[in-house]
């Protein structure tokens, strides 16, 4: 059974940094695209930013370029998204996704697998 797990959200400042981390347990993670999505409350869920299985190729939307990161290490097994200038509009519930297609563009097909999410709070 595969699952998907998210940590590293938390609380910080305007112009601060975090680090999320996802893990997926019973899932052949180095033949997955990986990503991050978020919802904000009140907004729909949008794609953030995903890789494709072997890293070559990366997508992040647009109010997010330059900040954020995403990295994979396949030999870990653990995907990451290093969130550097944050502002209060990042606040949201994050969450990792596995699986769909990246490409330069963006998602072409939606992931398949799904973690329950970690929240990123940005105070002003």
């Amino acid at each position: 059974q595969v699952q998907v797990v998210e940590s590293g959200g938390g609380l910080v400042q305007a112009g601060g940094s975090l680090r999320l981390s996802c893990t997926a347990p019973g899932l052949s993670f180095q033949h997955y695209p990986m990503g991050w999505f978020r919802q904000a409350p009140g907004k729909e869920r949008e794609g953030v930013s995903c890789i494709s299985w072997s890293g070559s190729k990366t997508y992040y939307t647009n109010s997010v370029k330059g900040r954020f990161t995403i990295s994979r290490d396949n030999a870990k097994s653990t995907l990451y998204l290093q969130m550097n200038g944050l502002k209060p509009e990042d606040t949201a519930m994050y969450y990792c996704a596995a699986g769909g297609a990246c490409a330069l563009g963006g998602w072409v097909s939606m992931p398949n697998y799904w973690g329950q999410g970690t929240q990123a709070s940005v105070s002003s």
